[in-house]
């Protein structure tokens, strides 16, 4: 392993000189191909450290799909339904259980993850790559590959694609630093560990909380701690459903994350996996127009003369009525926030999109508020007091 690796350039093509260094030891990556950039970088290591925790914490394999340093999805590798692998696209392929935990990352929100930056928390295998290999990926990072899925992840983007080796017994350092704007920014790294015991502080009357709903809000606020705030994570299985990053708002959070579960669910209605595609419509081209049709966009976007570029004949729309009661049969859901809910909307938002466990730090002036909406859907929600940001 080498002291410091030179990139093409940084978040753009203008920013140079660009590399990664360490000021002591060496780097804990070892490039196995490709070229890997600056944003692959901040990717890479922010979505290892997602998995690595999920396995810590759940036993489980674990991986995530990663985009602009944000996830687009993360699981835990548990069996697949034959509706997931439909809507997913893997059905009669053998998945491991490592193969599994990307499957679900991957699929959740596929038209987020298109391009993405993958984690394993385990040695990728043989099936794993298989999947990686029919999807459009920057690259992949895991603490090692068979030979057999060497070869196949060295065949893609005309041998290009980004595959990195990291130590899995690599310990970063204690204090964290970095540059804005020619200033040195330094803190402790968030070492804050995410257990069960976070959830011991239940605040509603409704306290059955289940052994499953404790799996998934663990997986909810390890996805929040890698996630750029303000940030909310739908949870549903083991796999993150729907997650809302970035927005200034924490109401708009909800919405976006509860936009994305109900798309999630809505996919797996009967109308949608009988759509009648093409048979040589892309990969991408198919995701897309399965979240047109889904949308109330529909009907203007799939117009006359624009539907048959994708299906034999033009599907009816699913009316807002058939929608809501598709989506009124979504249950038990967990939701984590990374900083407190202000107000109450944010759980009317969350009751729409099936969500019946919370996890959030409290510590609003407006917890009653909060508690008593909570209290009106039955909701079960924990106090985990503890404020998980990143930037």
């Amino acid at each position: 392993m080498a002291k410091e690796l030179s990139l093409k350039y940084g978040c753009n093509p203008n920013q140079k000189p660009s590399r990664i260094f360490m000021s002591e030891g060496e780097l804990p990556i070892e490039v196995l191909n490709g070229k890997p950039g600056y944003i692959n970088f901040l990717d890479a290591f922010n979505s290892w450290q997602l998995v690595k925790e999920l396995k810590e914490a759940t036993g489980l394999p674990a991986a995530a799909s990663f985009k602009h340093v944000s996830p687009a999805g993360a699981a835990v590798g548990l069996p697949l339904s034959d509706t997931l692998k439909k809507i997913y696209f893997v059905e009669g392929l053998e998945l491991s259980p490592i193969a599994c935990a990307y499957v679900r990352a991957r699929g959740a929100d596929r038209m987020s993850s298109y391009g993405d930056f993958i984690a394993l928390s385990d040695p990728c295998d043989k099936q794993t790559a298989a999947v990686i290999a029919k999807e459009v990926s920057d690259g992949i990072i895991a603490p090692d590959f068979t030979e057999e899925a060497l070869e196949i992840l060295r065949t893609k983007r005309k041998g290009s694609y980004n595959v990195i080796k990291i130590d899995p017994n690599y310990i970063p350092r204690e204090i964290e630093r970095k540059d804005v704007f020619g200033v040195t920014f330094e803190q402790g790294r968030n070492e804050q560990k995410i257990t069960e015991q976070l959830l011991e502080n239940i605040v509603t009357e409704n306290k059955a909380m289940t052994d499953e709903a404790k799996r998934d809000l663990c997986i909810a606020l390890i996805t929040l701690k890698y996630t750029q705030s303000n940030s909310v994570c739908y949870v549903k299985d083991g796999q993150a459903i729907g997650i809302g990053a970035g927005q200034q708002s924490r109401v708009h959070c909800t919405r976006l994350a509860g936009n994305k579960a109900d798309f999630w669910w809505l996919r797996q209605h009967e109308r949608v996996l009988s759509l009648p595609f093409k048979s040589d419509i892309r990969r991408a081209d198919r995701d897309n127009t399965i979240d047109v049709y889904i949308s109330d966009d529909y009907m203007d976007v799939l117009a006359d003369g624009v539907w048959e570029q994708f299906f034999t004949e033009k599907p009816q729309p699913l009316t807002r009525e058939e929608k809501r009661a598709w989506l009124d049969q979504l249950s038990g859901v967990s939701l984590g926030s990374d900083a407190f809910f202000p107000f109450g909307d944010n759980i009317e938002r969350a009751h729409r999109s099936g969500v019946q466990y919370i996890a959030q730090p409290g510590g609003s002036i407006r917890d009653d508020n909060v508690i008593d909406t909570c209290n009106k859907y039955n909701m079960v929600m924990a106090f985990n007091g503890v404020r998980l940001f990143h930037h």
